[in-house]
């Protein structure tokens, strides 16, 4: 057994990054960890033993440190050697591979183009700082030049670098630890998640700003955007599967997820308003149930009428003017139709100009009905054209401007 104050040194090789889940927060790669320090009572004169500098011993047969990772939640999986090398100056070398599932706080405010930084950290569980002093073997240049060399796998991660510091653990009534973190940086590989669902994302909105140019006298600019709102609410299932519940920054994904779900409920809104409107002047071009009346509208003082007759006494046809008040009286007028006018009667009270006075009134009336009912008509058309138009602008100049400054945040800043 070492005695007071010895030296323990450690040194970690990354070999690969089998895992990384946002979801759970866990962080499990696969390393090497050999530990070394000096026995006193195990040493011996090569000189003395036909020159042997050392030998293999099985671990059962040595003292060894406890060793402790502070991050693991579970037992790691791994091949350690059954030997230790014990060299005749009195050092002990251990060394064993295994994975590590780690616990790792993870930022995923700019998924899926983050960077995250993953610490494991050894200390002694028994020994204080007074009776071992953990020392890392390397410093971080030269574990990140070992982790590169040796890395074997590191899926969609790219590894950066590793960096070695050396802490204290402190509890004021037991003491003080010591400690060595390692830091291991690595960098997501955007690919697969732009391809899978950035820009599918993307893809629905062109599409959507596509669907203003369809015509909405039908229903099928409607149909067609609520089938895209429904393609985005897929994605979003996609999205809750992935981010953590409870992130310590709002993802910068979401964000794009839920604002442009927004944009795009506010156009199926404003296609529904423009659909109404336009719907609401078809009916009144084409008009209400009309009545009886000559000119097809009904009217609330009375309503006049001109009907064609045939005299059977004479042989003459009879042009009759019928006017029927609001009491429900008819009082009916004649006109024989004769080619030459009667040069007796006069001019005033003559039936004659007062039923061609009531033929061009209701002929005034039969043309300027549809006139105001195409105004009418024309009025909506034109507001559900300028409310289409309008919104189309502000659609296309709030979501460029929203994805340009998204983008910037993501990648830049």
């Amino acid at each position: 057994m070492c005695e007071v104050s010895c030296h323990w040194s450690i040194c970690l090789y990354v070999g690969a990054i089998v895992s990384v889940q946002e979801k759970s927060q866990t962080f499990i790669p696969y390393v090497w960890v050999t530990t070394s320090w000096a026995n006193e009572l195990l040493s011996w004169d090569p000189a003395d033993f036909c020159g042997i500098h050392q030998v293999s011993v099985p671990r059962e047969l040595l003292w060894k440190p406890d060793l402790f990772l502070y991050e693991t939640m579970e037992k790691g999986e791994g091949t350690g050697s059954p030997f230790v090398l014990l060299k005749h100056d009195g050092t002990v070398v251990t060394d064993g591979n295994q994975k590590v599932m780690s616990m790792c706080a993870m930022d995923v405010h700019k998924f899926p183009f983050d960077t995250q930084k993953c610490t494991l950290s050894f200390s002694s569980v028994i020994h204080p700082d007074n009776e071992i002093q953990l020392v890392p073997a390397s410093n971080s240049s030269r574990a990140t030049q070992n982790a590169l060399e040796i890395m074997l796998s590191q899926g969609e991660w790219e590894f950066i670098n590793v960096t070695v510091h050396t802490d204290k653990l402190i509890f004021q009534e037991l003491g003080s630890w010591d400690k060595v973190v390692y830091t291991i940086t690595i960098r997501r590989a955007p690919l697969l998640h732009v391809l899978t669902f950035i820009l599918p994302i993307l893809f629905l909105l062109v599409l959507d700003l596509a669907s203003f140019f369809m015509p909405d006298t039908r229903g099928d600019k409607l149909a067609f955007k609520v089938t895209v709102l429904l393609a985005m609410s897929v994605l979003l299932l996609i999205l809750t599967d992935t981010l953590p519940c409870k992130p310590s920054q709002t993802p910068l994904i979401a964000v794009y997820v839920i604002v442009t779900f927004a944009f795009m409920l506010l156009s199926v809104l404003e296609t529904i308003l423009v659909a109404y409107l336009t719907e609401r002047g078809a009916t009144e071009s084409a008009g209400t149930p009309q009545g009886h009346g000559a000119g097809g509208g009904t009217r609330d003082h009375h309503s006049e009428g001109l009907h064609l007759t045939s005299d059977e006494g004479n042989g003459k046809s009879v042009l009759r003017g019928c006017i029927c008040e609001a009491n429900g009286v008819h009082q009916q007028e004649a006109l024989p139709l004769t080619g030459r006018p009667d040069p007796y009667e006069g001019s005033e009270g003559n039936p004659t100009t007062h039923l061609l006075r009531l033929i061009l009134q209701e002929l005034q009336r039969g043309v300027q009905r549809p006139t105001q009912e195409h105004g009418t008509s024309r009025h909506h058309h034109t507001m559900a054209r300028s409310i289409n138009t309008t919104f189309f602008l502000l659609y296309l100049l709030s979501i460029s401007l929203f994805l340009i400054l998204l983008f910037l945040n993501w990648v830049y800043w």
